[in-house]
Formats: structure tokens, C-alpha cells, sequence
């Protein structure tokens, strides 16, 4: 089986304690990180080892954790992906840092055109809006902020025809 490697990040200019706070808040109340234009991430209680959530149709559990510095989830669900995605800080002086989202996932066969034609703009475009909105946070813009392709735009709109009935709609990015 073939795993894929997928990584995001971004330069902030914040120190590391200062992104760690974003990434701690993740499906909190006040979540700092997580874009509101994408179903939202939940967990059933308070970010920690053992706690199981997740975001849209992908379920996992937080497998390990180091407050404000990483956090590792374990893939629960969908059928046919096996892995894990995670997002760590990293230190690069007292006022700089590297926010990063790693997936590794293994698609068994049968789901590999899922991947590539389906989860992958997807995951690209969410992990994307995450890094603008923590440097929105951190320093009231975005540089150069991501824009969805065509390609995420139809899927986003054939989600929203198709969703189930009590699905949390996406809203359009604005």
C-alpha cells in the first residue's frame, strides 16, 4: 500500500507560545484556527489524548498531544484511509514560527480516485484557509491568501446539494 505525504505551512511572525494558543483552541468554542467556511471541527470533549472527533465526513482520535506545541490525529473514518494528520509548531527565533499540517494517509485501492479527485483539492483548499485564517489572526491580514479553484468550488457546491439532512452547511469564503 502507497501512502501519500501531504504537507502545509506557514511562516508567522508570532512566537511559538503565541501560535501554540491557536492550535490549542482547536474545536473549542473560541477556535481560533479552524476556517468558518468548512464544516467545523468537533471533538466530544476538550482537545486531549484518547478524545475522538472530527470534521465533514472524516473521523478521528487524538492519538498524542503536547499543549500549544503538536497534535497528532489517528484516522477513524472514512473507510479505506488509513493514517493520520497532524499539525505541530515550530520555533524559528523569539518572534517567528512555523505552523505546519502533515497528513500521511494510505488510501486502499478501491478509494485511491476518491483521493485524488475528491479529498485531495478538499484537504489542499481546508489546510490552506487554516494557515491564511492563523495569520489573519495573528496579524489582521493575510499576504497572500488562498483562493479555491474551480475544482473545490464544484465540489464544495455538489457537498451542499447532496449533504444529509442536519449536516452543518459550508458556507461560501468571503
Amino acid at each position: 500500500m502507497i501512502a501519500v505525504l501531504n504537507v502545509h505551512e506557514r511562516l508567522l511572525p508570532a512566537p511559538p507560545e503565541t501560535v501554540g494558543v491557536l492550535l490549542d483552541s482547536l474545536g473549542s468554542s473560541g477556535d481560533l484556527l479552524w476556517p468558518a467556511e468548512w464544516p467545523p471541527i468537533r471533538f466530544e470533549r476538550s482537545l486531549a489524548v484518547g478524545v475522538p472527533g472530527g470534521h465533514g465526513p472524516v473521523r478521528y482520535v487524538v492519538s498524542d498531544y503536547v499543549p500549544g506545541r503538536w497534535v497528532r490525529f489517528r484516522f477513524t473514518g472514512p473507510r479505506g484511509f488509513q493514517g493520520f494528520h497532524e499539525f505541530g509548531v515550530e520555533r524559528l527565533g523569539d518572534r517567528r514560527s512555523v505552523l505546519r499540517h502533515t497528513l500521511v494517509v494510505r488510501p486502499r485501492l478501491p478509494m485511491w480516485p476518491v483521493w485524488a479527485l475528491v479529498v485531495r483539492p478538499l484537504h489542499d483548499a481546508v489546510f490552506r484557509d487554516v494557515l491564511d485564517r492563523a495569520e489573519h489572526v495573528l496579524t489582521g491580514e493575510v499576504a497572500r491568501p488562498h483562493r479555491w479553484s474551480r475544482h473545490v468550488r464544484l465540489l464544495r457546491a455538489l457537498g451542499r446539494r447532496y449533504a444529509p439532512a442536519g449536516a452543518v452547511p459550508m458556507r461560501a469564503k468571503g
